[in-house]
């Protein structure tokens, strides 16, 4: 699901964990990162939902969040921002951090 600065806040309203991807196109580690979450976000799909917010497209949301690098990866729960991730990973390390966030 792609994000822009006006259907952001509507997309974090849900049940389940709220994945939120700040990339961008000429980010190394956002291309290797994307993939596995991808895949995850296929594997976990009735207790997760990837949101994309591409930086160069949406900056008023990477403003709003201080996103300073990228990847990075915030988890919300009910509306709430409970964790953040900055970075690439293993798919395992990625799986683990979902989990602790369910």
């Amino acid at each position: 699901m792609i994000a822009t600065n006006t259907n952001f806040d509507g997309l974090l309203e849900s049940e389940k964990l709220v994945i939120v991807d700040f990339w961008a196109t000429w980010c190394g580690p956002c291309r290797m990162l994307s993939p596995l979450l991808d895949e995850v976000e296929e594997e976990m799909a009735d207790k997760i939902t990837v949101v994309k917010v591409n930086v160069d497209d949406a900056d008023e949301i990477a403003m709003r969040y201080r996103i300073m690098s990228i990847p990075t990866l915030l988890f919300f729960k009910n509306g709430a921002l409970v964790d953040r991730t900055v970075g690439a990973m293993p798919k395992s390390t990625l799986v683990d951090k979902i989990q602790a966030n369910l």
